[in-house]
């Protein structure tokens, strides 16, 4: 939630909250759980990616940063998700880590029950990856965090892209020794793709190179060498058609959900006749 998002209920749940006063009755958060008082930058929000206090404690691009380092912050970050396990699911994805002490999130991710036994086998764990975005020159590494899951490895795509593009003199019979000789980190700790939800749009890492449904045929071929190599472990991108307008290299559409009612609701997905998926 921005710190400018205002108030009333157009939360994804309806639930009653006012960003500017910090109010969160429903949970309830107030002004008190959230990190503004350890941000030392004008603004606010993070200004020098080379301050890792600045990077953890500081607002990212004006979003409300939560102080994870309160034991009660993290219990009612963990009861959420505890719910959403005791639902049936299997695991999360923890969107910007970077901006998070990881010695937070282990907290968190130690309160987390086991997976349902309805589903799943007893003492399961909830599977954990975390997105960190590392292309090198900030002093926040993604290894910091291979201790308490899976890490996005944002080079994957960007090389690969290269490769499949034959960019800068690339060629597949450059691959022999892909993954950890192309300088990605180990295998065991890495979660790889192709494109997602930011770089598919030419936000977060990676740039021109970063393959997409939009070049079929390459992605056809991306998808198919990502799955057949033994390298990190895989996620293919469930994506959704949206109508582009391109100036200037950049799309002015970029902003466009999943196809939804007038309501913001997501419509469902039909599946055609031969199994692709219809309405976007």
């Amino acid at each position: 939630c921005g710190a400018g998002g205002g108030s009333g209920t157009h939360s994804s749940c309806g639930s009653y909250f006012d960003a500017n006063s910090k109010d969160f009755s429903s949970v309830p958060y107030s002004y008190l759980d959230f990190n503004d008082g350890k941000c030392y930058t004008g603004s606010g929000n993070i200004e020098n990616y080379q301050d890792i206090n600045q990077v953890r404690n500081c607002r990212l691009v004006g979003l409300l940063d939560l102080a994870l380092e309160k034991d009660y912050v993290r219990g009612k970050v963990a009861d959420y998700m505890n719910k959403l396990i005791d639902m049936g699911v299997a695991g999360f994805r923890v969107d910007a880590c970077k901006h998070m002490w990881p010695g937070d999130l282990s907290a968190v991710y130690g309160r987390l029950n086991n997976l349902n036994t309805k589903w799943f086998s007893s003492g399961a764990r909830p599977f954990i990856f975390q997105e960190v975005i590392d292309l090198g020159g900030e002093p926040i590494t993604s290894s910091e965090y291979y201790g308490i899951g899976r890490v996005t490895e944002f080079k994957y795509g960007a090389k690969l892209g290269n490769v499949i593009r034959k960019w800068n003199g690339e060629k597949l019979s450059y691959v022999k020794n892909w993954g950890e000789g192309w300088g990605f980190m180990p295998s065991d700790k890495a979660l790889v793709f192709i494109d997602n939800h930011d770089n598919q749009r030419g936000h977060g890492a990676g740039g021109a190179s970063i393959v997409t449904f939009w070049d079929s045929r390459l992605y056809k071929m991306s998808v198919a060498f990502m799955l057949a190599h033994p390298y990190g472990f895989t996620r293919v991108m469930s994506s959704y058609r949206w109508d582009r307008n391109i100036v200037n290299g950049q799309d002015q559409m970029d902003w466009i959900g999943p196809p939804s009612y007038s309501d913001g609701t997501t419509k469902p997905v039909p599946i055609n006749a031969d199994s692709t998926c219809g309405d976007g």
